[in-house]
């Protein structure tokens, strides 16, 4: 059994895979445990390092930073890519609001922090340790450890420090979200006003009017539209009632009823522009549009051609050819207004009115073939790692600060990741993952991440904890993770009367806290809470890296 135990024993690459996947192992099946109804998840396997650490657990330095460091690499640009094709999409509709509630979140804590350690005589390291737990983002804890190592590459004991803070205040972090969306939801959710189907994912609504503004008699869709300030598709006209799917060059009579989707902020100035809106609610979920079309065919139709992939709309002339209309682009969750000038992407979803036969060669056209959308893109991921990493490398020179900032590893990938996915399509470069293919990718690059960042730390975690030093930590990730939440939180509600749904949805993206969603909404009456956090968790992770980069520096010079 000699052999066996230099498995676990003898610093060899065998010994590090086999360590690292028995803590992610352990963590794992730990992380289904509630406590007080909430489970750790996959952030279990962070304190199964730590345990392994304090028990003598070591592997390799650099086979253990190889794999911390790739591991966070993959999980940052995995989750840009994913959040990529909607990200733009996700500012309208409030979504510039949020972003900046969320930024005031995070300059409310770094100022916070900025506090601490003027006045408790916590190091930097472990301020900004402690920040990191509290906001509950090992992104930032590493972006912070590969900005301290830069400045001073052989502090290899403060980095590790680094990460015991962040250890300390990581569960903090999370009871103090919790307790925080608590109060918020016993002052403010019985103001919130019902918004019906109306999410800030769904860019598109539907709206019946009656043509009866003299001024568009007898013109076409085309001229009408030339002349409009906004965005909008006829995807129906009743005519004699006869209902027919209208092109570019249908002549609009007084009397005849359209169906117009639209942003619904535009719905009262397309009212001015046809005249009576019909008091009909087109936007219940329960629709049988195939029922009402009659003779007509809605289906979903998925784009899987990659020669369409980066293809504008208007290029593929499907309306005019076929004789159908393209009411919606459903793009990573988000509802578009199709146009012609809108490029497809793999993986969108489009919604096609017309005659059963026409959509039929439509689909033929486009693909409409799921099973090829399951082959993963394995090219454009590398390349947009290598792409990542040399754009993280940069240094980037700031006014006041003498060391240039760079973006780091988890910087560079999520901005490359971000724009791969939004525009990487334009160059025909197919980007597109199934959410369960990249929900693995960031998973497996999470899960090693926090196997090794425990590893590291756990060495001198308990000692730091139980003594004075380690109490005062425990308050300051307290203060850390309760009063930005509080204040913004309450300054949202009160002065820009944000609704209480977006609000605790917001706070909880910013503060990168999916746990805490189930207490903003537990009948589980509706998504707002969980539109919001998507909304602005892409943004508010990298801000968190760039910030924890800049108050290294800050507080170090």
């Amino acid at each position: 059994m000699h052999w066996f135990t230099e498995l676990f024993t003898e610093q060899t690459f065998i010994q590090a895979v086999m360590v690292l996947s028995l803590i992610c192992a352990t963590g794992l099946a730990l992380g289904n445990l509630k406590i007080f109804g909430v489970s750790l998840g996959v952030t279990f396997v962070f304190f199964a390092g730590i345990i392994a650490g304090h028990f003598g657990v070591v592997i390799n330095q650099e086979m253990l930073t190889l794999a911390q460091n790739f591991g966070l690499i993959l999980y940052i640009y995995s989750l840009g890519l994913q959040v990529g094709p909607g990200f733009f999409s996700s500012f309208k509709q409030g979504g510039i609001k949020l972003n900046l509630l969320a930024l005031a979140l995070l300059i409310v804590g770094s100022l916070l922090a900025i506090v601490f350690f003027w006045t408790t005589g916590i190091s930097m390291p472990d301020i900004i340790g402690l920040l990191a737990g509290a906001v509950t983002n090992t992104p930032m804890l590493g972006a912070a450890q590969q900005a301290l190592l830069q400045a001073d590459p052989n502090n290899m004991e403060a980095a590790n420090n680094m990460a015991i803070a962040c250890a300390v205040g990581y569960p903090f972090g999370l009871i103090g979200m919790i307790v925080s969306v608590i109060i918020l939801r016993s002052i403010f959710s019985g103001r919130k006003r019902s918004r019906g189907n109306e999410t800030a994912a769904d860019n598109t609504f539907v709206t019946e009017y009656e043509i009866c503004n003299p001024a568009i008699f007898g013109k076409t869709i085309k001229d009408i539209r030339q002349s409009a300030e906004c965005q909008f598709v006829i995807s129906r006209v009743w005519r004699n009632g006869t209902l027919i799917i209208p092109t570019s060059e249908t002549v609009l009579e007084e009397g005849e009823h359209i169906l117009v989707v639209s942003g619904k902020k535009d719905v009262k100035r397309i009212e001015q522009i046809f005249g009576h809106k019909e008091n009909v609610d087109w936007n219940k979920k329960d629709i049988d549009w195939n029922a009402i079309d009659n003779q007509l065919t809605s289906r979903k139709i998925l784009v899987t051609k990659p020669e369409h992939n980066g293809v504008k709309l208007g290029d593929l002339r499907l309306r005019n050819s076929y004789g159908i209309n393209i009411t919606r682009v459903n793009r990573a969750g988000i509802d578009l207004l199709p146009s012609r000038s809108l490029r497809l992407q793999l993986g969108d979803k489009l919604t096609i009115v017309g005659e059963s036969r026409a959509v039929e060669n439509v689909s033929t056209i486009l693909g409409n073939e799921a099973k090829q959308l399951k082959n993963p893109n394995l090219l454009s991921l590398f390349i947009g790692i290598i792409l990542g990493l040399i754009l993280g490398s940069i240094p980037i020179i700031l006014p006041g600060i003498s060391m240039p900032i760079k973006l780091g590893i988890a910087g560079g990938p999520i901005i490359v990741g971000i724009l791969m996915g939004a525009f990487g399509p334009r160059f025909h470069i197919a980007t597109y993952t199934t959410r369960s293919a990249n929900l693995m990718l960031r998973q497996l690059g999470l899960t090693i991440y926090l196997a090794g960042l425990g590893l590291s730390a756990g060495a001198g975690f308990f000692e730091t904890v139980f003594t004075l030093e380690g109490l005062k930590w425990v308050a300051v990730s307290i203060a850390l993770a309760v009063i930005p939440v509080l204040l913004v939180g309450f300054a949202a509600a009160k002065i820009f009367k944000t609704e209480y749904a977006d609000n605790v949805g917001m706070l909880c993206g910013g503060m990168a806290n999916p746990f805490a969603l189930d207490y903003a909404d537990p009948n589980g009456e509706g998504e707002d809470p969980a539109v919001a956090y998507a909304t602005v968790y892409p943004a508010s992770i990298f801000l968190r890296v760039i910030s924890a980069q800049l108050l290294v520096l800050i507080l170090g010079s």
